[in-house]
């Protein structure tokens, strides 16, 4: 799981053009919006994209995305059991 949460982290740097951040700036379980990276409501659409485009996930619940999105392991664990790619 190290490693696909380290995997979803570049793909989070990359979606969301964070140029000052590294994935060893992203604590597994540091909150992505609030606190830690400090996302908006538009970089929760850019994640429901990459989920939709990398892993084949579509978010059919959007009441579900503050559960999803509250950090890389919980993004990593939910796309492991959803994924269809």
């Amino acid at each position: 799981m190290d490693r696909f949460i380290l995997e979803l982290k570049e793909k989070i740097i990359k979606t969301l053009n964070l140029e000052d951040v590294t994935p060893d700036d992203i604590a597994d379980d540091a909150p992505l919006f609030g606190e830690g990276l400090s996302l908006d409501s538009i970089d929760a659409l850019e994640l429901i994209v990459l989920m939709e485009k990398h892993y084949g996930i579509k978010l059919t619940n959007p009441s579900e995305g503050k559960k999803i999105f509250k950090s890389a392991r919980t993004m990593a664990e939910y796309i492991a059991v959803n994924r269809t790619r």
